[in-house]
């Protein structure tokens, strides 16, 4: 789904942690805050608008 060269490189907007990929659930979520970025047709809306809150953790 998404590149694991690309998803290192990318960040939270919001903090700036490091974020990791929760593929069952097509998101990508931040270590540091919780939100969780939709991924739509393959591609991570890495906006904090569209972001969901959660709190801080792996998936």
């Amino acid at each position: 789904m998404i590149d694991k060269e690309l998803l290192e490189i990318l960040a939270c907007p919001a903090c700036k942690a490091e974020v990791v990929l929760d593929e069952p659930a097509s998101r990508i979520v931040c270590t540091a805050c919780g939100r969780r970025y939709p991924i739509r047709d393959g591609i991570p809306v890495m906006l904090i608008d569209e972001a969901e809150a959660g709190p801080p953790s792996r998936p």
